[in-house]
């Protein structure tokens, strides 16, 4: 994997870095203190790319495609702010409009032949990995890439630290910047707090002994936010049709008893991870992550996913997809109030990862990933990844493709020592041709 990795960065030339703020000063001394969650968050990264045909941005130099952008970051100064610590050590972001980093890359091939490649690692060099620090002051929580192919069509890709929102959260920054360019005016900036209001003195109370199921300590990682893996973590993604999705609910439902495209996909993967990792070492609890009601606002940024837990009390490899659908539907036992306490007991001094401290899955089918329009086109194709997953995995359930909204996409976060046999095991369940 890593040859065809380095293989596609040998395609991507010409790059050129620069950085974008707000039209607009924000008002001095502008800070933004993150939430719970987001602070539960803050070791994950989402990777985002959008592909568009040559339409699009056909025509357009730089500074043309910048010159809109300096209004659409004037409704989100955040993310064009810098990370500091209160005297407690509690992160916060403080809004002095550093800006977005802008990059700019051309690729020797057209945007056919690389949507042609079925490796998910020739993606890396379409969008930045960069992490936030070591110094959190310089590093920039926002990083937007334009690539363009030799056929005109062009890879928008995104990199969004996690502590900013979640995925849904992403989606709609990308579609607001779509709007600015259509000349609708945006939103109204989020409001931001002007000094420091969460407690700079320590915490007496005790933490609990246990931490929620969902999350893992891990760390410290001080100001280098990122979780290094104990092995390799690879991309693996693949497309379910309508047809697919409607035959699989069907044979998993059963009388009075209706299943999800997610909870009905989550349970055959669950089965098909714990075939993986051998008998009575398959992973019995799974984390569920679902959209929340905040995610239902426009112009709004907050990890606001609603976070639960499912506890198997038998060996999941020798359970059926519709036991593991029914507990994925029945048992579900909601850990996002949990997890805002452990976090405000600590001050939000801890390092916690979410997205693989047990096998996680995560529902973004209403991700609106395609109402980012430019120009009056909509992008042709979409993928997204998470950086910052734990050991057990992740599958992240993504809408189908532009012509196939009816199917699903599926991108599985797994050990590199697993993908292989996961595809041979979704082979024999019909899911991978």
């Amino acid at each position: 994997m890593v040859s065809s990795t380095m293989e596609a960065e040998g395609l991507i030339y010409n790059v050129k870095l620069s950085s974008i703020g707000p039209g607009n000063v924000t008002a001095p001394d502008s800070i933004f203190e993150p939430e719970n969650m987001d602070l539960a968050m803050k070791l994950h990264y989402l990777r985002c790319i959008y592909y568009f045909g040559s339409k699009a941005f056909e025509g357009l130099t730089p500074l043309v495609i910048k010159e809109p952008m300096f209004m659409w970051l004037n409704q989100f100064p955040v993310s064009c702010g810098r990370l500091r610590r209160s005297e407690s050590g509690r992160p916060y972001i403080k809004c002095n409009d550093c800006g977005v980093r802008f990059i700019e890359a051309k690729c020797h091939k057209t945007l056919e032949e690389w949507l042609e490649i079925k490796d998910d690692s020739h993606e890396k060099p379409l969008v930045s990995t960069q992490i936030i620090g070591p110094e959190l002051s310089f590093s920039p929580l926002v990083l937007i890439q334009l690539t363009k192919f030799k056929c005109g069509g062009t890879a928008v890709g995104l990199s969004w630290a996690h502590v900013l929102g979640d995925a849904f959260s992403a989606a709609e920054f990308m579609k607001q910047l779509g709007k600015t360019v259509a000349d609708n005016a945006p939103g109204r900036p989020i409001a931001l707090a002007q000094s420091l209001t969460k407690s700079a003195s320590p915490n007496d109370q005790p933490r609990d002994a246990e931490d929620p199921l969902s999350i893992k300590r891990v760390g410290p990682v001080g100001d280098n936010w990122i979780k290094a893996t104990e092995c390799n973590m690879n991309t693996f993604s693949f497309n379910i049709s309508g047809t697919q999705l409607s035959h699989l609910q069907s044979k998993l439902s059963r009388k009075g008893v209706e299943f999800s495209s997610f909870e009905a996909l989550s349970a055959v993967i669950w089965q098909c991870i714990a075939n993986i990792r051998g008998r009575g070492t398959g992973p019995k609890v799974a984390t569920i992550c679902e959209k929340g009601k905040k995610n239902e606002t426009e112009g709004t940024l907050s990890n606001s996913l609603n976070v639960s837990v499912v506890k198997a009390e038998f060996p999941v490899e020798e359970a059926t997809p519709t036991e593991l659908a029914t507990l994925l539907k029945t048992r579900a036992s909601d850990e996002r109030k949990k997890i805002d306490e452990i976090i405000e007991k600590e001050q939000g001094l801890p390092d916690f990862i979410i997205y693989g401290a047990n096998l996680s899955f995560v529902n973004i089918e209403e991700g609106n990933f395609y109402e980012f329009e430019y120009r009056g086109q909509k992008p042709v194709s979409f993928s997204l990844r998470i950086d910052g997953v734990g050991e057990e995995g992740a599958i992240l359930v993504l809408p189908g493709d532009k012509n196939v909204r009816e199917g699903r996409k599926v991108t599985a976060i797994l050990p590199e020592k697993e993908i292989q046999e996961f595809k041979e095991e979704l082979k024999r369940e019909g899911l991978l041709a």
